[in-house]
């Protein structure tokens, strides 16, 4: 019998749209037939088929198997006989995709025909179904499950200009398939590459340790330390990490003043920029303590004299008044206010902003936001004056001879890690985005970001800066060479906008429905049925669906090296160890927990 003959399985009976219904043949010995040595199985969900036309061969995927695949129009017919119900195999297939020569490419362009045979997928077919990526632009990050001797490879240009997703629930295996395809992508080293990691929790610094560099806000090296200058936030995003409430008054008052010491401080630090153009979200420094200080204290004066009836203007300060501080946040202090018509006055045109500059005062104060409010050499003096600009935190962040930057954000207080993120990722994108003529402009050095807990600050219905910007980078970053990279345990928690934006989706197992659901909505409708297999998958195996693959593919990952920090502890082993001296560990968590550093 020919190689052809022993590798059919049945004949098309109907074909509705890109969905074909294939009724298996009766001749079939087994499920499980062997062919040249090799095991294979018939009508596996996910796998392949093969219709050979002429000269070329289509491949469909298997999306249902079983009396459910049976053709509408015969159900009636076949199920008045259950006998013969439960006797016939019907397989559906999903055409994926077409080999012409040794070449696979996606798409059909001829259709099959009723009768046309349907074949097995021998491991000689599969080579050329997963072959044929070019090694200068793809990498491998792990085996096809169906056979393991099968790299599993990825198209690298396509992964990052067209946005990716890795999705899955606790415990799946996000953090080490993030792993190993950054660390595919480092080892090719590429001389001008560029990966930056947004990392909430500190999970990737020794996963990657080879091939990154980690900035994060409690490291002991100067140069290692993160620094988000405050003056680089727009306005709205700075008043939001103060509490209390603002009057739009009020709001545009503080805005005025800001925007009158970026003009100051541009003429300070001699910044190229004309004064018709500076608005109170301008990149430019100035001095926030100067700001509190001048706001503080025109709230506190009291006056001598008063007006007369017919004047505006106060006729005299009181001069009983003991000076305050600017660095140190010390209010000036003038004799208080007598009662009635006894001097000292107060100021009439007092804003009534004492309650929100205290709560100001205290963030200034609060160590947690020193990475914020004294980002080293990025602070400016009293009179707005820095020693270094942002052209050196983008050197810091984006020109490391290392192909990854680890952006460490576990030090930073959570009710302003949406807006520390957002402004992060802002600075960044609106750089590229007026750079891109530049050599190092987005479209010249593309930049790959990856937002690790996406989720986390990235809620679908919000209005943050986060959301803002990520969605901006989603919808036009591939015109400025910036890719993202989003991973997320909750997808449905994700903003859709971004989700439909992300051109391939790695999938792991995932329990939870209505994140499935979410998964499913973002698959070509004729393979949503295979997101029904996501929670019987591995630990480490996912589906690949997208732009970044010549045809969806169940693929298990390498295991990285380095255990990460998510890995979970082991009780059956950490309850072995004794501890000698209880209270001192205890005291060091206290002293950790006080001064927000789990280094200590």
């Amino acid at each position: 019998m020919s190689k052809n003959k022993i590798t059919e399985i049945g004949e098309i009976d109907s074909i509705s749209g890109n969905s074909i219904s294939v009724k298996l043949f009766d001749s079939i010995k087994s499920n499980m037939p062997i062919i040249d040595g090799v095991v294979y199985r018939v009508g596996q969900i996910g796998s392949f088929v093969k219709i050979p036309l002429g000269y070329a061969n289509l491949y469909g995927i298997v999306t249902q198997i079983g009396s459910a695949a049976i053709p509408e129009s015969l159900r009636e017919v076949v199920a008045k006989d259950y006998e013969q119900l439960k006797n016939t195999r019907w397989i559906n297939i999903v055409l994926a995709g077409e080999q012409v020569g040794k070449r696979f490419e996606r798409g059909v362009t001829q259709y099959p025909t009723t009768g046309d045979k349907v074949h097995l997928v021998t491991i000689n077919d599969l080579d050329i179904i997963y072959g044929g990526y070019e090694e200068s632009n793809s990498i491998t990050v792990g085996n096809i499950s169906v056979s393991e001797s099968l790299d599993a490879k990825i198209d690298l240009d396509k992964l990052i200009s067209r946005h990716c997703a890795i999705v899955g629930s606790t415990g799946s295996g996000k953090s080490n398939s993030v792993s190993v395809l950054l660390e595919s992508i480092a080892s090719r080293k590429f001389p001008s590459s560029r990966i930056l990691v947004i990392d909430p929790h500190g999970e990737y610094n020794d996963a990657l340790s080879k091939f990154s560099k980690v900035i994060e806000i409690n490291s002991i090296e100067e140069d290692n330390k993160l620094h988000i200058p405050f003056w680089a936030l727009p306005f709205n995003e700075l008043m939001k990490i103060f509490s209390g409430n603002l009057t739009e008054q009020n709001r545009e008052y503080i805005r005025e003043k800001v925007v009158e010491a970026k003009i100051k401080s541009s003429e300070e630090n001699k910044i190229e920029v004309s004064k018709e153009s500076i608005t109170a979200d301008s990149p430019i420094p100035f001095s926030i303590k100067k700001l509190w200080f001048e706001l503080d204290d025109f709230e506190r004066q009291t006056f001598d004299r008063k007006t007369l009836p017919d004047k505006s203007v106060v006729l005299e300060l009181t001069n009983k008044r003991v000076d305050g501080d600017v660095e140190t946040l010390k209010s000036n202090e003038y004799q208080p206010a007598g009662l009635g018509s006894s001097p000292p006055f107060l100021n009439q045109k007092a804003k009534g902003l004492l309650s929100f500059l205290d709560s100001m005062r205290n963030k200034l104060n609060d160590s947690s936001y020193a990475f914020l409010f004294s980002p080293g050499k990025l602070t400016p003096d009293k009179d707005g004056k820095i020693e270094e600009d942002l052209d050196t935190t983008f050197l810091k962040w984006l020109g490391n001879d290392l192909p990854i930057t680890i952006l460490d954000l576990s030090g930073i207080p959570s009710e302003i890690m949406s807006s520390i993120s957002g402004t992060l990722l802002k600075i960044i994108y609106d750089g590229l985005f007026w750079g891109v003529n530049t050599k190092v402009g987005g479209k010249n050095q593309p930049l790959l970001i990856v937002l690790e807990e996406a989720h986390s600050y990235l809620k679908a219905g919000e209005h943050s800066i986060s959301s803002r910007t990520v969605q901006m980078i989603a919808k036009e970053g591939r015109k400025y060479g910036v890719g993202l990279l989003l991973v997320t345990q909750r997808p449905s928690e994700l903003d859709e906008t971004v989700l439909s934006q992300c051109g391939t989706i790695v999938a792991l197992r995932m329990n939870n429905s209505k994140d499935r659901g979410h998964i499913r909505s973002a698959v070509q409708d004729e393979l949503q049925s295979m997101v029904d297999l996501l929670p019987s998958l591995r630990t480490g195996e996912a589906l690949i669906s997208g732009e970044a693959v010549k045809i969806p593919s169940r693929v298990k990952f390498f295991k990285i090296a380095n255990a990460r920090k998510s890995s979970d502890p082991k009780p059956s082993e950490k309850w072995l160890n004794e501890i000698d001296n209880p209270r001192q560990e205890y005291n060091k968590l206290l002293k950790s927990w006080r001064n927000k550093n789990y280094k200590i």
